[in-house]
């Protein structure tokens, strides 16, 4: 069954059958008088007939549309099928010979419609090639800033959380030295009245002997030798009592403070004093370009512009196979995945679930844990090592599976990769790059260029090339930022479009740095140096948000998508 025009997408590319009653061949022409689609052939015999000899014939594109069939209201028997063009009023034919538009002009009304058809299909596919098509790119770019914004703001409120604690820390420091003072006033206070309560308890025993003595005067018999007779003025001689002093207790005086003495103690959130930039929407005249193929000649100038770079890419695009694909259990979304020594997957999700699967996709363990986007990693020695975020802590998991405390980190960790050339483990932070090294010693901190300039806002991914540097997603800079192993800024890059999400990150065997590019659902190839050599893969290699990749030792290519806990497995190294 053939659809009616109006059933037909104005840019759709369908086949239009010839409307010749038994004629099925392709429609290429329209009688205008007849509305009547037809093919070469029937628009010949349709030319010779002498009753449709004079009928315009068009190229179907160039047909008059037919109006809506409407009577007149006046003439029940005519069709509206003029325009009066003084009146502006729709008639019929005989509408037109009334007193009322006697001298007027008319338009045949089907050549309006016609010509405000065109121009309403015109207005629908500049909707549906360009309006559309760039709002929802804008709609998109909004999800995407949420996401950031609301992971930048969950790090603020982390950040205000572990300074609240600091400062509560300290405030109980303090608290504890000044009650031990209190207490060691006590203690003096104490061992000064203990002395007077002993000198007063002496003197009492003293009183005590010399009234036994004085009693033992009176009831003697004996008169001689008895000193109350001979020398009792001596024995009247009753010592002083001993004078002592009061003790004197200290006073507390309560510290003077507020709400707002409290608040200048600790950090604060402002609003940066920069005029927000308006998104950038793509001229109408730049969208339908794209849309149009390039001539022979710019063809030429783009491959002598690109030879090098085009040749690289084709050799590398053209070997990318899917090897496989296979699910981790356990998790929703693969946004960070890992291997160890084993070769056994390491597989997680933003909810913190952290599953161990071998490669037949069959889970091995699972753990709960406080992490987010890239923070596990396989160490040298075979183990897996992997952010406690809320504690600020990284733990080790040993071959036998025992979890222990690792290294404590003076800031709350997002990355981390243990180094395959010397063990060192990088660790990304709020603003800034930590090296360990094998034993959890902190040897560097990364944070400003040459020139003073923060490298880092939000590390989310990281991971270190075969010449030493380091390589780091960055949530807020929307670039990918490469510093030596020194810790000298080398280059950044940020992307090939007019927007870049870069998400998870991982180099291979040639000093290659592959990135995700979360909002163009591509796979970037860049060589060591950060010159783009390609788009690895794309959506129409069935990738659709890129999360998370690692390169195994068989040079594989294993990738996690955001909107499933499948993986998939490539060969793009021969």
């Amino acid at each position: 069954m053939a659809l009616s025009e109006s059933q037909i997408p104005p840019d759709a590319q369908h086949y239009l059958v010839c409307g010749i009653e038994d004629c099925e061949r392709n429609c290429q022409f329209y009688c205008n008088p007849c509305h009547q689609p037809m093919c070469e052939q029937c628009k010949d015999e349709h030319q010779k007939s002498p009753k449709t000899k004079n009928h315009e014939v068009v190229p179907y594109r160039q047909r008059k549309h037919q109006i809506p069939v409407v009577k007149c209201s006046d003439h029940p028997t005519k069709d509206i099928d003029i325009l009066c063009d003084e009146c502006n009023v729709p008639l019929c034919s005989k509408c037109s010979t009334m007193h009322v538009h006697k001298g007027h002009s008319f338009t045949d009304l089907e050549t309006i419609y016609t010509e405000k058809s065109v121009a309403c299909r015109q207005e629908i596919q500049k909707i549906q090639t360009y309006f559309m098509p760039t709002a929802k790119t804008l709609q998109k770019e909004i999800k995407m800033d949420a996401t950031e914004i609301k992971a930048v703001m969950d790090s603020i409120r982390s950040s205000m959380r572990d300074e609240a604690k600091t400062l509560k820390k300290l405030v109980d420091e303090v608290t504890s030295d000044n009650i031990e003072q209190v207490n060691k006033m006590e203690e003096s206070l104490k061992e000064m009245l203990h002395s007077q309560d002993k000198t007063y308890q002496d003197y009492i025993s003293y009183l005590e002997d010399l009234v036994k003595q004085f009693h033992g005067y009176l009831s003697s018999t004996q008169l001689q030798n008895n000193p109350i007779i001979f020398s009792l003025s001596e024995h009247l001689k009753i010592r002083p009592i001993p004078e002592t002093t009061k003790p004197v207790p200290p006073v507390f005086t309560a510290g003077q403070y507020s709400k707002e003495d409290v608040a200048k103690l600790l950090g604060r959130v402002t609003v940066p004093d920069t005029k927000p930039e308006n998104r950038k929407i793509k001229p109408m005249e730049t969208a339908v370009s794209t849309q149009l193929k390039p001539t022979g000649k710019q063809r030429k100038q783009d491959r002598e512009k690109s030879e090098v770079k085009q040749s690289l890419s084709l050799s590398l695009s053209s070997s990318v196979t899917k090897v496989r694909e296979y699910t981790v259990p356990g998790v929703n979304r693969v946004y960070h995945v890992s291997l160890d020594k084993s070769g056994r997957l390491w597989g997680s999700d933003y909810e913190g679930n952290l599953v161990q699967t071998d490669l037949q996709g069959n889970q091995l363990q699972k753990i709960q844990t406080s992490g987010e986007y890239g923070y596990h990693t396989g160490t040298q020695d075979g183990d897996l090592i992997y952010i406690d975020k809320i504690n600020k802590v990284i733990n080790r998991i040993a071959l036998d599976n025992t979890i222990t405390e690792f290294i404590k980190t003076d800031s709350k960790p997002d990355s981390i990769h243990s180094s395959h050339i010397n063990g060192d483990i990088l660790v990304g932070m709020y603003g800034k790059v930590t090296r360990y090294n094998k034993k959890g010693k902190e040897i560097q901190n990364i944070q400003r260029d040459n020139k003073g300039q923060e490298l880092y806002s939000y590390p989310i991914y990281i991971t270190e090339n075969i010449n030493g540097d380091i390589c780091t997603s960055d949530l807020v800079k929307h670039a990918v930022v490469v510093v030596n192993k020194s810790g000298q800024h080398r280059f950044s890059y940020t992307g090939q479009g007019s927007k870049f999400r870069p998400w998870g990150l991982c180099t291979d065997l040639l000093g290659h740095i592959l990135v995700c590019d979360h909002h163009s659902d591509t796979v970037d190839l860049l060589d060591q140096d950060g010159q783009f050599l390609c788009l690895l893969l794309t959506k129409q290699q069935g990738i659709t948000c890129p999360y998370s990749m690692c390169v195994d030792d068989e040079n594989n290519l294993i990738v996690g998508q955001g909107i499933s806990n499948i993986l998939r497995m490539y060969k793009y190294l021969q």
